[in-house]
């Protein structure tokens, strides 16, 4: 018998606060594309968003219902690419955000690396994959 095992990855949520600021940080600031809103059979607010390059989601929601959401430092974070660290600073400060951390050089996996924190604290990792 083949063995049982997941295909893919489809998306990942994150519950918050503000829904709207949040939505606006990851579409304005990081360039995801919105592609679904929904609200769920319990009444949770739902957006999908889908970074370039990628078929996975990120769901953020909204449900008041479940108390207000306080993330503890260092619980999770995303992960995406960028082309530069050194732009997408630039872009940051424009934007009214900085590094939280970072950048980081790996000579182990040849990349730069950085963390922003997204308005309800989440982390995200900014990794620049380096050139030989």
């Amino acid at each position: 018998m083949k063995p049982t095992k997941v295909k893919k990855l489809l998306h990942t949520r994150m519950r918050v606060n503000d829904l709207e600021k949040t939505v606006i940080f990851y579409t304005k600031v990081l360039g995801l594309e919105e592609v679904m809103r929904k609200e769920s059979p319990r009444g949770s607010k739902l957006v999908f968003l889908r970074s370039p390059e990628s078929e996975a989601l990120v769901e953020i929601t909204y449900y008041p219902q479940s108390g207000s959401v306080n993330v503890q430092p260092d619980l999770m974070h995303l992960a995406f690419e960028v082309e530069s660290l050194d732009a997408f600073e630039q872009h940051l400060k424009r934007c009214g955000y900085s590094f939280s951390d970072g950048p980081t050089e790996s000579t182990s996996t040849q990349s730069r690396f950085a963390f922003v924190d997204a308005p309800e604290g989440y982390e995200i990792e900014l990794v620049e994959y380096l050139d030989g």
